[in-house]
């Protein structure tokens, strides 16, 4: 399992989507707790689908990256997808159970 910083500039942070299918990265980054706890503007959402036209697969997320989500929706560019094995764009995903795009 990944680690989590709220630290931009920690080295072991990935960047952008991948084009080769790729390990998640050591370590992801989040909002703060503080940042967190004032509220969330989406639901917490624990999982998301890659669009059916690329794999479908169900990919599951850790709390806090779940609620820098709800927090922030335009927070990350690119997620993890277990099914391509590749960081791609968030537009290429949707939450689970929804038609919703993830980043959106």
């Amino acid at each position: 399992m990944s680690e989590h910083t709220t630290d931009p500039t920690d080295p072991r942070l990935g960047h952008g989507a991948d084009q080769e299918p790729a390990p998640q990265n050591e370590v992801y980054l989040i909002l703060s707790e503080e940042e967190r706890a004032k509220g969330f503007v989406r639901p917490v959402r624990r999982s998301y689908v890659h669009d059916q036209a690329s794999c479908g697969a169900v990919t599951r997320m850790s709390e806090a990256i779940a609620e820098t989500y709800a927090r922030n929706p335009l927070f990350y560019g690119s997620t993890y997808c277990v099914g391509c094995g590749m960081h791609r764009p968030v537009a290429e995903f949707v939450w689970d159970g929804t038609t919703e795009r993830v980043g959106s």
